[in-house]
């Protein structure tokens, strides 16, 4: 799509439309190149604000960016909830979602989300009527994160969480992520031992046990399986490039409501 690269499940029904982005399609050069999403990497805005309006296009929102909301995620477990798109509404939602948040569920047709990504895992949420961005890095995972955006989805949108679809996006995986003893500690003692292999950490079976807590079932999650870390000509990995990278994205948007689509409509969720 204009040399913007997505993943993304065509079956996601409900009115929603998503994608995960790769690091190809945009203008950004050196460690950010090329379609950076980030604006606090330290990338050129110029670059970046351009690369977020092929992103948006990508996926059929271009005439959407004037009401995007990309809060400022600061590895906490925060739920901003967009009901409306009505000017008001949507600038209160957005001052709480910018003063610091790592999910966001909408309900409201016509607003594009975005979050930023560069290791951590990525997480979009859908249902008839809705769906949720969720950011979870280690401290946002072990804080249950995707559990309570699903929790909050559902409420928003007069949904079960059975009913809702889950999808994990590229993120780093457990053969990349070796993590201290500590910390592969706390993992074990709130996820059990299958999230830690010696020191490896896997983020997204932690991921998928929250949101199985939370109800979801695991027939209607879809784990993309490639790690970022590895990756580094599809994705941006913080931990592989030093610290100094850009950062990909997850956005999805509600158009109007279509036919409801259930897991069992067309069978598991898939990304492609």
């Amino acid at each position: 799509m204009g040399g913007v690269t997505l993943l993304t499940d065509e079956h996601v029904g409900g009115g929603v439309t998503f994608a995960f982005t790769e690091r190809s399609g945009g203008v950004s050069e050196g460690p950010y190149a090329s379609l950076n999403l980030g604006t606090r990497c330290g990338d050129d805005p110029a670059a970046v604000a351009e690369n977020r309006r092929r992103a948006l296009a990508a996926v059929g929102a271009g005439e959407l960016s004037a009401r995007l909301v990309c809060p400022h995620q600061v590895h906490g477990d925060h739920v901003v909830t967009v009901r409306s798109a009505e000017a008001s509404a949507l600038a209160a939602a957005r001052v709480e979602a910018e003063a610091g948040c790592d999910a966001v569920v909408c309900v409201a047709p016509g607003v594009p989300v975005l979050m930023c990504f560069a290791d951590c895992v990525p997480v979009v949420l859908a249902c008839e009527g809705g769906f949720a961005v969720v950011h979870s890095g280690w401290r946002g995972t072990i804080a249950r994160i995707a559990g309570k955006a699903a929790r909050e989805l559902a409420r928003a949108a007069g949904a079960d969480a059975s009913e809702l679809r889950a999808y994990v996006g590229p993120h780093i995986r457990a053969r990349d992520y070796e993590v201290s003893e500590e910390l592969a500690g706390r993992f074990t003692d709130e996820f059990g031992p299958s999230v830690v292999s010696g020191r490896q950490l896997d983020l997204s079976r932690a991921v998928l046990a929250a949101l199985a807590e939370a109800g979801v079932p695991e027939r209607s999650v879809a784990v993309s399986e490639t790690s970022t870390a590895s990756s580094g000509g599809r994705f941006f990995s913080y931990r592989a490039q030093r610290g100094t990278c850009g950062r990909h994205g997850a956005l999805a948007f509600l158009g109007e409501r279509t036919r409801e689509v259930s897991a069992d409509d067309e069978g598991e969720a898939t990304l492609r």
